[in-house]
């Protein structure tokens, strides 16, 4: 079951990469905004789906930068519903 896991989490990790490599470039091409919910949500995501999977590859390093793309990204969410 470990091992399965292990496995599947390289593929959900991914996922979250994939998350938010779209968040950036749908911002740098200009199809939605850095003060979007949708912006936010992708970043947010895509930080918890990789660090789903440093759970089972640890990085430190790489954890750290994840938490802090989610504390930012909440701060985005929260900016924008409070607006």
């Amino acid at each position: 079951m470990i091992q399965l896991m292990s496995n599947l989490s390289d593929k959900i990790g991914l996922l979250g990469v994939a998350f938010i490599l779209l968040a950036y470039l749908l911002l740098s091409t200009a199809k939605i905004q850095s003060n979007s919910l949708k912006y936010h949500l992708l970043n947010f995501t895509g930080a918890w789906l990789i660090l789903f999977s440093l759970y089972f590859h640890w990085n430190l390093a790489s954890v750290v930068i994840e938490v802090a793309w989610i504390m930012i990204s909440v701060v985005g969410i929260y900016r924008v519903v409070k607006a």
